[in-house]
Order: C-alpha cells, then sequence, then structure tokens
C-alpha cells in the first residue's frame, strides 16, 4: 500500500544526507589546505620568518595576587628568577636537583628565542646558554624558571624562598625583582635538595 506523504520525507532524508556528505567531505578540504597554507614559507615584506614553526615560549605580563604584575609563561605560570645568577650565570641546574624543584624555561631545540607577549619589553628578552649548550631564556640578563609548588596559573608561592645558593623571586616588567619582604627558607623532601646546596 502506497502512502502519500512518505516519498517526499524519504527524499528530504536522503538529500539532507548527501548535503551533510558533501559539507564533510568539503570540511575536510578546507582542513588540509588551510594546513598547509599556514606551513607555508612566505614571509609578508618586511618581517623576519620565525625562529621555530610556532612561538616554543611566550613570556607575558599578568597581574598575580601578592606579587602584582609579573612574568608569566604562556599557560600563566609565574615566572622566577634566582639572585644568585645575576647577569645570566646559571647555577640552577640538573645535576643539583635544582630544576626538579625549579623548572627552567628552555627553548626547545631549534628555536633561538622566546617571544614577547603583552607586557614585556622586547629589548629585556634575551637567552643565555647552559653547560650543555641548551638555551634557557632570560628578562633582562636573569634566566626565568617555574615553581612546583605552583599547582596552577595566578599563583606566587615561590616568593622569596632561600634555595639552591639564593633567593628566589618573581620578575617585573621592568626586569626587577619583586622583593615582597619577606623571605622563606626551602625544604623539599625526599629530593635531598634544601636550603641551597
Amino acid at each position: 500500500m502506497h502512502r502519500p506523504g512518505r516519498a517526499p520525507a524519504v527524499q528530504l532524508l536522503y538529500g539532507s544526507l548527501a548535503i551533510g556528505a558533501v559539507a564533510a567531505a568539503a570540511a575536510c578540504g578546507s582542513a588540509s589546505s588551510s594546513t598547509a597554507a599556514s606551513s607555508g614559507k612566505s614571509q609578508p615584506a618586511g618581517t623576519s620568518p620565525p625562529a621555530s614553526s610556532s612561538p616554543a615560549v611566550t613570556v607575558s605580563a599578568k597581574s598575580v595576587a601578592g606579587v602584582g604584575t609579573v612574568l608569566v609563561n604562556s599557560k600563566g605560570q609565574t615566572l622566577y628568577m634566582l639572585t644568585s645568577e645575576k647577569g645570566g650565570k646559571i647555577t640552577c641546574t640538573d645535576d643539583n636537583g635544582c630544576t626538579k624543584v625549579w623548572p627552567d624555561t628552555e627553548l626547545p631545540k631549534g628555536a633561538t628565542s622566546a617571544a614577547a607577549g603583552s607586557g614585556i619589553q622586547t629589548s629585556l628578552l634575551g637567552t643565555v646558554k647552559n653547560s650543555a649548550g641548551d638555551l634557557y631564556v632570560t628578562y633582562h640578563g636573569w634566566p626565568l624558571y617555574t615553581y612546583t609548588g605552583d599547582s596552577g596559573p595566578g599563583q606566587a608561592n615561590g616568593e622569596g624562598i632561600t634555595a639552591f645558593g639564593g633567593t628566589w623571586y618573581a620578575l617585573s616588567t621592568s626586569g626587577n625583582p619583586v622583593t615582597s619582604g619577606y623571605s622563606r627558607s626551602g625544604s623539599y623532601g625526599s629530593g635531598g635538595a634544601s636550603s641551597g646546596y
């Protein structure tokens, strides 16, 4: 038995499926062509190509409770400096266990510089090589580190800790340590690292 209203509904269903298939195929095609276009080597006139395909490390400025506007990484984690590293002298190393508590801001292989994000003075952003030849990001000559005691963005739990031969401070956008008027000794448990080294 033939139902009069059924044929247009079936046609509408098949038509919708066909349109959906064409749209999906077009989306797949445009994704691959945009990927190819974004990986092209041409640069606009007057600009230089980036050191790597995407900014490996971006340093920005954000307001963090307790320390004010300070340097942060692309995840919003506070970046710290160690007072014993004035002028780019690296004393926080893998060998002394320091980087297990204070991870360094190292550029990936092939990258030669960090990107200056919002609020950062590009002229103060630089690099320094460690003894193995790896490039660390610096700001106003200070190598930059995060702190494992900061569980997320917007924290500055490492501020004022004295450990590994100096005192750790967040950095202001002018490149100066933010000294909040207090100092704490660090103790890091089973790793064997403690105040100093």
